[in-house]
């Protein structure tokens, strides 16, 4: 009766500001027409369609919210005043207010306000779908921002969380895409990350890791974590100063060069998915400023870490090398990486996947950002996806939405941005990183501690054995040292033989590689 009662309220919602409505105006047939003007008998809206779906969303809570936040980056799909309105969401959700702030801080730590900060600002400087922030001071004199987790947020997702299982379970059950699409691994997922972002300390954790990430690219500023201020509901963390990157006038008359903005910001996306496999996958222009000091100039400032996606090292591998076939429009490649994988039956014919996926690709190269629209390639790769019966992998869903995010930020800061010329010499010195000599020296070092502890074990694990044999037979005690010796430095013989064939392999891989290119 629960999950009936919220889905009531959704339906209610979505009546009460004509969003019914304002979803048929866009299927042009006779017949939505007509049903579009049914519906609307008796019915009047005094705000703008924008105004009424971001409050919509607004009342309908989080999830619904982070949905019109990755709207609100997609320039090319929605009109100009939704956008407008979508943006608020970013950070400017309605606060809850400052007394109930206050209480749930105090109750975090069990001490005053007073006692835990020099000064305290209640009116919060931002206010998102999950929490809102507040500046304070310490009593040390430092400058820090306070994030405390909205009350309740706990029981509306669990709801709305639950109706979207039953959803996905309908899909699974009555669509031929169903299986295919795995809706309910992809509910789960989703349903895991939203749980951690309701834990701040989960959060405060991701923000420490992607500082270390960060700290040698120079290229991007992650807040420093007040740890022993650091709770489930409260969050204390440095405060950072900066331009919100959708404020592009702004930037211009500060100076900073908007196109190496953009350019800097692909190399950050692709340096987090393909190096670290540990990217922020939240990013929206209101969790994204500039900095204008001095010393940093430039440089993009993250902030809200609720949401970090993961990759493993066979998913970045697989990605990387997808990427750099798209970009060298090898789609024979591409054709085989789907069916090596799995991905694809193994029945499914290379040429014709191969000739499915040039239809898709080949129109948008050459092209700069303003003319390609990664959610319409997205689109016609769903649609190949089901002819070819592509399994979707629900670990990619987030990678997937984070690069809308980025498509959407590009095409804001510079339209004329070629990604796939910016991308292309990244992905490829990863890959050389990766199957080259040096990869072979990294995980020569990686595995050097474990070697250096067996190696000291080897003549006393081989004087074991050698007793053993010795008291079955003393006669035999030369035989088997001759024996042992023998299988010794065949032993040898091999690994220095496997060792050499292995090096020499890969100096032929790169002369031959280098020879291609």
């Amino acid at each position: 009766m629960r999950y009936l009662s919220r889905l009531l309220v959704i339906v209610w919602t979505l009546y009460r500001f004509g969003l019914d409505e304002l979803a048929l105006s866009t299927l042009k047939r006779r017949r939505f027409r007509f049903l579009r003007r049914l519906i609307s008998v008796g019915r009047a809206w005094d705000q703008p369609r924008g105004v009424r779906l971001r409050l919509a969303l607004e009342r309908l809570g989080p999830i619904f919210v982070k949905f019109g936040q990755l709207l609100s980056t997609r320039r090319d799909l929605v009109p100009p005043d939704m956008i407008e309105e979508l943006a608020k969401l970013q950070d400017n959700v309605p606060p809850f207010p400052a007394e109930l702030s206050r209480e749930l801080i105090e109750r975090a730590f069990g001490r005053r306000i007073e006692e835990l900060f020099a000064t305290f600002e209640a009116e919060p400087v931002a206010s998102a779908s999950i929490a809102q922030v507040h500046f304070a001071t310490l009593p040390d004199g430092r400058e820090v921002a306070v994030k405390v987790l909205r009350p309740g947020m706990l029981d509306i997702i669990e709801d709305d969380l639950a109706l979207m299982r039953t959803v996905a379970g309908w899909v699974e059950r009555f669509s031929a895409d169903g299986r295919r699409l795995k809706p309910r691994e992809v509910v789960a997922e989703f349903n895991t990350y939203l749980h951690d972002e309701l834990d701040l300390v989960r959060e405060a954790a991701n923000a420490a890791q992607l500082r270390r990430n960060m700290q040698d690219l120079r290229l991007v500023l992650v807040p420093e974590m007040i740890w022993e201020l650091c709770r489930s509901e409260v969050i204390v963390m440095e405060r950072m100063r900066g331009v919100p990157i959708s404020q592009l006038e702004r930037l211009r008359e500060a100076g900073v060069d908007i196109k190496k903005l953009a350019r800097d910001g692909v190399t950050i996306f692709f340096t987090q998915v393909f190096r670290d496999g540990f990217f922020h996958a939240d990013m929206h222009p209101g969790n994204i400023q500039v900095s204008l000091d001095p010393h940093t100039f430039g440089n993009y400032v993250a902030l809200d870490f609720g949401i970090i996606g993961t990759l493993t090292e066979v998913d970045k591998d697989y990605l990387a090398q997808n990427f750099i076939a798209f970009f060298r429009r090898d789609y024979k490649r591409v054709a085989e990486l789907h069916i090596e994988s799995g991905w694809v039956p193994p029945e499914t014919r290379v040429d014709e996947l191969e000739g499915a996926v040039r239809t898709v690709c080949e129109p948008h190269f050459d092209k700069p950002l303003k003319d390609i629209s990664l959610g319409q390639v997205l689109m016609r790769l769903f649609q190949i996806s089901r002819r070819f019966n592509v399994e979707i992998q629900p670990q990619l869903v987030l990678l997937q939405k984070t690069l809308l995010n980025i498509e959407g930020l590009g095409r804001q800061l510079d339209p004329e941005l070629d990604l796939w010329a910016t991308a292309k010499p990244f992905l490829e010195r990863w890959m050389d990183e990766q199957v080259g000599w040096r990869a072979f020296v990294r995980q020569l070092k990686k595995e050097a501690p474990r070697f250096a502890q067996m190696v000291p074990e080897f003549p006393r694990l081989m004087h074991e054995v050698l007793r053993q044999r010795a008291e079955g037979g003393h006669s035999d005690l030369t035989r088997q040292l001759l024996l042992e010796q023998r299988r010794t430095n065949h032993l040898l013989q091999t690994l220095l033989w496997g060792i050499g064939g292995f090096t020499l392999a890969l100096v032929l891989t790169q002369l031959v590689m280098r020879w291609i290119d």
